[in-house]
């Protein structure tokens, strides 16, 4: 039976769906896929703020993972790869197409037991994407060489590689992480027009977060993880605080650093001109208010959050970490320095506060280079990977 003839299982494996960027982006490929072509279900672990979305929403059957966690738990990891494969099998079944499907999964800890659990089940073809890598240069050499191991033997069985940025496929090659077939640089995307329209409420917004008209307003969209490291845009915050009287402070996110994130504010004494609002659902508002935003990461893949806020028309101050160039681009969007260069964003942050045109140039740029990150184009492009690696299994069979 040849692939052509059937429509095509596509599973879509994913630790946790949290409000982060891989996991909006696997449900809208399950979401908006062709159905013509392919039949999505979608495979995760329990506990993600988007979890009663996923239930509610009915175009994509969900497939729970109660013992799928982030972090390394041995026991809990074999129990979550058995019901991977159970998953895996009973879809199979259903379809009836003989164990013909893709299994394509996201983020470090599904990669992983996603795609052996596939290989365990005969899935002819398998597929991962790279959301930015599980090792990095921040972990001990001992920590960072098991992880790049498990991930070079784990590409072995992989039959495609989709990375989110360049920066990310040149990495991987370097690391020796090679799948079997192909790889691929597919940028990520967003719904462009959704936030070309965040200002229509601008003032409505400030009012709900008690801002002034003439606030100057600072934003950072991200996870409290250490990849972010957002005790440095506190750092930042309280450098510009001391220069730009009319600046505020907005973090949109929450997580484990939490804890060191208000300490961090209290001993900068940034009450009150700093507020940390936890993970929200109107971003594209939030940055129709801020005025420059700021992303403080040490690794990426290819942060959404730098796009939303091109769209919105907001210029960036950023680090120079993988994807995150790629979209702003040094002088022309916005600016570029160093990880950790807590000084040197500090004053790009200022001179923007202190310019309004140069904020107003910056941004229309940010708007003009958006138009290439769009989100159903993504799974267009998406769509086209699956069907050349099922031609290539097809000749491979032949």
């Amino acid at each position: 039976m040849g692939f052509g003839t059937v429509r095509i299982p596509v599973i879509q494996v994913i630790t946790k769906l949290e409000l982060g960027g891989a996991q909006q982006l696997a449900l809208h490929i399950a979401r908006t896929m062709n159905r013509e072509r392919f039949v999505p279900h979608l495979v995760c672990g329990q506990g993600g703020l988007l979890d009663q979305e996923a239930r509610e929403d009915g175009r994509v059957p969900v497939w729970w993972v109660p013992h799928m966690l982030r972090e390394i738990r041995p026991q809990m990891d074999i129990l979550a790869l058995w019901e991977i494969r159970r998953a895996i099998r009973q879809i199979l079944l259903a379809s009836g197409q003989g164990g013909l499907a893709i299994v394509h999964t996201h983020s470090s800890k599904a990669g992983i037991l996603g795609r052996w659990a596939a290989r365990l089940e005969g899935v002819p073809l398998i597929i991962h994407t790279y959301h930015g890598f599980g090792f990095h240069d921040w972990q001990t050499p001992m920590v960072r060489l098991v992880f790049q191991g498990i991930e070079q033997l784990t590409s072995r069985i992989t039959h495609g590689l989709v990375m989110v940025s360049q920066a990310n496929l040149v990495k991987a090659e370097r690391c020796g992480i090679r799948p079997q077939i192909l790889s691929r640089v597919i940028h990520g995307g967003i719904e462009i027009e959704k936030f070309r329209a965040a200002r229509q409420d601008a003032r409505q917004k400030r009012e709900e977060l008690g801002l002034g008209e003439g606030d100057k307003i600072v934003s950072m969209v991200s996870c409290l993880k250490p990849q972010k490291a957002p005790v440095d845009f506190v750092s930042v915050a309280g450098k510009v605080a001391s220069q730009i009287p009319q600046a505020k402070f907005l973090l949109v996110g929450d997580g484990e650093l939490r804890p060191q994130v208000n300490m961090a504010v209290a001993q900068a004494d940034l009450q009150g001109r700093f507020q940390h609002l936890g993970w929200r659902r109107d971003v594209a508002s939030i940055l129709g208010i801020t005025d420059v935003l700021v992303l403080t990461s040490l690794w990426e893949g290819f942060p959404l959050t730098l796009l939303q806020a091109m769209a919105a028309g907001v210029p960036a101050v950023v680090t120079r970490v993988d994807g995150s160039p790629e979209a702003i681009l040094d002088g022309v969007n916005g600016f570029v320095l160093e990880p950790r260069d807590v000084e040197g964003m500090a004053a790009r942050v200022v001179q923007l506060l202190r310019d309004p045109e140069l904020r107003r140039k910056m941004g229309e740029e940010g708007r003009k280079r958006v138009q290439e990150f769009d989100i159903d184009e993504m799974v267009r492009k998406q769509e086209k990977f699956y069907l050349e690696l099922v031609e290539a299994i097809l000749e491979r069979k032949n």
